[in-house]
């Protein structure tokens, strides 16, 4: 790839103009201090950038086409800075950070970091979104050039004749694999659909090891999915899904990491054809037994859903608060899930049967969790293959409602958040603070569910009094302020 510089003639009559544009193709400046100044320049991404660069907060950031930061370079961005994909109609714009190369975008509360459309008139599915590439474990195997067992060929088309579209790290995973950093930003109208099923998400983390940091993450009007996890470890705190179209919690591809403290807040009137929910969970396409399995657990998680009230219709592509299925073992605790279809959904009609990861291995928990103003609380989609278990809906309800795991159904759900279906001022506090129904008060029976195995072994998972994303008070009731940004702010 050529590297193009701006002679210094056109510099001073770029200059005179009150803006000095700068374009990076290759090696950027060769200088790895950035290439902006921070008082207005406009810098555009193009290609292959091999060399470290810094986006500056005063910049006009700009990505154009698919760029790959590769080679082992690191792309910082300022606190404060925004960085628009550039849109093009089919020339997409996307960020991907291949394996050994990194991010670091650490944002503040009062200076996040956003990336956006350029179009003055932005809309979902604008760009394609951040694609994160790592070298830690993954249950896919390759076939072309640079493949293998434990890499994935990270779908939406961006994998090219470098491999830099490729994760995983094959025979020799690293699970500590450190991808960079991604704290207090807000990605806005990313998601492209390069074909059917192979879309690239808002944010792709695809076989991220858990040296990794990845927290204070607003994802809004995504086109497909807002977060995708293929395979990896990395854990995940203070996530925020915004008005997405397909799915906000994807899990895929043996999966493995924690996280914790997530909101997801969904428009009643976009959903995809593709049937949308909170989360989708398989352990791959098939659902077969091929490890690592999914096994990510998800604590204090609230879901909004579409469907305010029990008489309210929603878009009809709208399907379930959790779709668990492709024998996947992922566990949902502390959680509370408003106004969907279906509340939690185990779906065992593709490859080995996800329900025998509750009654036979016992891996997949639904702990801690309540289920409230949805039309079908629980269901079930039985398997038609040779693995089919005999289960009926009744067993996976009876499951659900078992009190070991401390979960509850309510018919209403407008008594738990203060407005959290009000699209122009939602409000997100728990209804009733310290006295709410979502908060473990010692006068009642223990609300929370910590203390399975299974989830004590995430010490990455802090133990707190409360279900849900939301504190009424304290540490955990502000974190979704200041750098977020809603139809109120």
């Amino acid at each position: 790839m050529k590297q193009f510089t701006l002679s210094a003639a056109v510099a001073i009559i770029l200059m005179t103009a009150s803006c000095r544009k700068i374009e990076m193709d290759g090696s950027g400046s060769g200088n790895g201090n950035g290439n902006g100044n921070g008082n207005g320049s406009t810098v555009t991404l193009t290609g292959r950038i091999t060399e470290n660069i810094t986006l500056k907060k005063g910049d006009e950031n700009i990505l154009s086409g698919i760029v790959y930061i590769a080679n082992g370079a690191t792309l910082t961005v300022e606190a404060g800075a925004t960085v628009k994909g550039d849109y093009k109609g089919t020339n997409v714009a996307a960020l991907v950070i291949t394996r050994g190369s990194k991010i670091e975008a650490k944002g503040t509360q009062d200076e996040p970091i956003v990336f956006t459309s350029s179009s003055p008139d932005p809309r979902s599915g604008d760009w394609g979104g951040i694609v994160i590439c790592g070298k830690a474990s993954i249950n896919t195997e390759f076939t072309g050039t640079g493949g293998g067992k434990g890499i994935l060929e990270v779908e939406g088309g961006i994998n090219n004749a470098n491999g830099d579209g490729l994760a995983g790290g094959g025979a020799t995973p690293d699970d500590a694999d450190n991808s960079g950093t991604l704290q207090y930003v807000r990605i806005e109208y990313a998601g492209y659909a390069y074909q059917p099923d192979k879309e690239v998400n808002s944010l792709t983390l695809a076989a991220v090891g858990s040296g990794t940091t990845i927290d204070h993450v607003q994802v809004s009007y995504a086109k497909d999915d807002a977060f995708e996890w293929f395979g990896g470890t990395v854990n995940c705190k203070y996530l925020i899904a915004y008005k997405t179209q397909d799915d906000d919690f994807d899990t895929d591809n043996g999966y493995s990491g924690s996280v914790q403290f997530g909101l997801i807040v969904r428009d009643s009137l976009i959903a995809d054809i593709s049937k949308s929910e909170s989360f989708e969970s398989d352990n791959n396409a098939a659902g077969s037994t091929v490890t690592p399995q999914t096994r990510a657990v998800f604590s204090n998680v609230t879901s909004v859903g579409p469907l305010a009230t029990l008489s309210n219709v929603g878009n009809s592509n709208y399907l379930a608060g959790a779709q668990i299925r492709r024998n996947s073992s992922i566990s949902i605790v502390n959680s509370v899930f408003l106004g969907w279809p279906t509340g939690i959904l185990i779906d065992a009609s593709t490859g080995r049967a996800t329900d025998r990861n509750i009654f036979d291995d016992n891996t997949l928990r639904i702990g801690g969790v309540i289920v409230a103003g949805c039309k079908t609380p629980v269901s079930y989609t039985k398997g038609s293959n040779s693995d089919v278990t005999g289960k009926t809906t009744d067993d996976i309800y009876n499951w659900f409602l078992d009190a070991k795991y401390k979960n509850r159904k309510l018919d209403v759900a407008d008594n738990l958040y203060t407005r959290p279906f009000d699209y122009s001022t939602p409000d997100f506090i728990p209804f009733g603070n310290a006295s709410s129904i979502l908060v473990d008060q010692k006068d009642k029976d223990s609300y929370t569910y910590f203390d399975d195995p299974i989830i004590t072994a995430r010490t990455f998972i802090t133990k707190v009094n409360f279900l849900g994303a939301i504190a009424p008070a304290g540490e955990y009731a502000g974190w979704h302020k200041g750098w977020t940004k809603f139809a109120n702010n």
